[in-house]
């Protein structure tokens, strides 16, 4: 481990291997302690052993009956990890030790000092914003402060495609920061921000509670140019929603969001396999239980994901270019100031921008690798996100879509702070499901990896099994499926004739 990759976090995991030598010594330090004071023999054995049988009783609760790990293979509806290799030729290793069950309680950090957006400290994110800012569109004055497109203007993607990746996220958060705007200023905004108007504002009227606004702007020129094109092909999905969580493994997934899994559960296949939603259309869920990570790095993950081909061949393409070439309108929301996955790869194309993007360069929203909540402006952060993320999704309505989210929450080592995301998740879902927004729609939950951060979770094999285990879960519409096995019967009809 070094002190580059993670920074703080690490240097913070060296302190607790510290702390963990001093508690090997304390033992050590009392004998020496007793040896020196205690002259009654018998005293020193009641003492001693009494000691040791604390030390005992301790280690059989948490180690061998509170870490048990007789539900990890669990998946979704009381199904179980098939786990035979000589039928499947692969057997996932089942960790011995859950550790998590043991310090899931005293790790959960938002819990134990009560952290909460709505009393987080508001007063100085003005200040915060305009200290970072060199841009003349804005003055202290200011009350509300827009937030450049980062999809618009070629002088943003200026310069992205150098081999630095934390170069090109420099520079783009230069250049959102540099750019930010007086939203009350009309004279600035026609003569500069007339075609790319800004999509985020922060308002800070009310002073020590501004607020976040999110306004989404349909493109109707856009919306009817797409559905030109959709008449050359016939996708599988007319609608994908993907919602990626780094580092987070399938096991933490059920674990720690269990609305959003109920949600994916409601569509395992059952007798009959009708929604009641959806009478005309059959909905199924698919989740993953073997190993589908390449690695337990994002990057070496990522090429496959976003461009169906490792990271040094030269034909490569984000995926957005064939969706845009297909009529779809895409989307992607970040929740860090980064090129999305275009920073994987460089020498992209206009094609491959997205036509709707919101990247967090905000100097006020918390950086990854934090074993608390996130906030900014008065929530958490994620539910500015979705937020954007809806507002795209209803306003398109009419269109075939993609929108991808990327979610960093689970990018720490206590593996509690993600729980928190999963009511704000489940209600998105809830609330497009039930007003009929997702039909003939893939819905893809999934992780890079599993567990990525240094931690205690060290202990044992719990760390090693769920990293290379990430989340994948995917809800899609079986319509098109039973219309192939329809045309399949056929063919074989034909067949047996000929």
């Amino acid at each position: 481990m070094n002190f580059v990759d993670h920074g703080y976090f690490n240097f913070f995991f060296y302190f607790i291997l510290v702390a963990l030598f001093k508690m090997v010594m304390i033992p050590y330090d009392l004998i020496i302690f007793c040896l020196r004071r205690v002259n009654n023999t018998k005293l020193l054995i009641i003492y001693f052993g009494a000691f040791f049988t604390l030390i005992i009783s301790v280690y059989f609760y948490l180690f061998k009956i509170k870490s048990n790990c007789s539900d990890w293979p669990k998946g979704l509806n009381n199904t179980f990890l098939e786990n035979n290799s000589s039928k499947y030729g692969c057997q996932i290793k089942i960790p011995k030790k859950c550790t998590f069950k043991i310090f899931k309680y005293i790790q959960d950090y938002t819990k134990l000092r009560k952290f909460d957006c709505k009393i987080y400290n508001n007063k100085r994110l003005k200040a915060n914003l305009l200290r970072n800012s060199n841009s003349s569109y804005i003055s202290i004055t200011s009350q509300k402060i827009g937030f450049p497109l980062t999809n618009k203007d070629p002088i943003c993607l200026k310069g992205l495609a150098d081999d630095d990746d934390d170069n090109n996220n420099n520079h783009l958060y230069k250049y959102v920061l540099n750019n930010l705007v007086d939203m009350d200023n009309k004279e600035i905004l026609n003569k500069y921000f007339k075609d790319k108007m800004p999509e985020v504002l922060i308002d800070f009227s009310e002073n020590e509670r501004p607020k976040l606004i999110v306004n989404v702007h349909f493109n109707k020129t856009l919306s009817d140019e797409r559905k030109l094109l959709e008449i050359n092909s016939e996708p599988y999905s007319n609608n994908i929603l993907l919602l990626y969580m780094d580092s987070l493994s399938r096991a933490n997934a059920l674990r720690q969001l269990k609305k959003t899994m109920n949600f994916f559960q409601k569509f395992i296949p059952y007798k009959g396999g009708y929604n009641k939603k959806y009478p005309t259309e059959i909905f199924h869920s698919f989740q993953f239980f073997k190993y589908h990570a390449f690695d337990g790095y994002t990057f070496t993950n990522f090429p496959f994901l976003f461009y169906g081909q490792i990271k040094h061949n030269k034909n490569k393409h984000l995926i957005t270019k064939y969706l845009k070439q297909n009529g779809y309108i895409t989307c992607n929301v970040h929740d860090l100031c980064e090129i999305d996955n275009t920073r994987t790869f460089h020498n992209y194309s206009i094609e491959e921008i997205y036509d709707h993007q919101y990247l967090t360069c905000d100097p006020n929203n918390f950086d990854i690798n934090v074993n608390i909540i996130r906030c900014l402006y008065d929530k958490q952060n994620n539910e500015h996100y979705i937020n954007y993320i809806e507002q795209f999704w209803r306003k398109y309505k009419d269109n075939r879509k993609y929108a991808s989210l990327f979610i960093n929450h689970g990018h720490e080592g206590t593996l509690s702070v993600i729980k928190y995301q999963d009511d704000i998740i489940a209600e998105f879902l809830n609330r497009l499901f039930y007003d009929n927004l997702l039909k003939d729609t893939s819905i893809i939950l999934l992780s890079d990896h599993g567990v990525g951060m240094p931690s205690i979770y060290y202990v044992y094999d719990f760390f090693t099994t769920e990293i290379y285990l990430p989340s994948f879960f995917i809800i899609i519409n079986d319509r098109k499926i039973f219309l192939m096995k329809s045309n399949i019967n056929i063919f074989k009809k034909i067949n047996k004739l000929l």
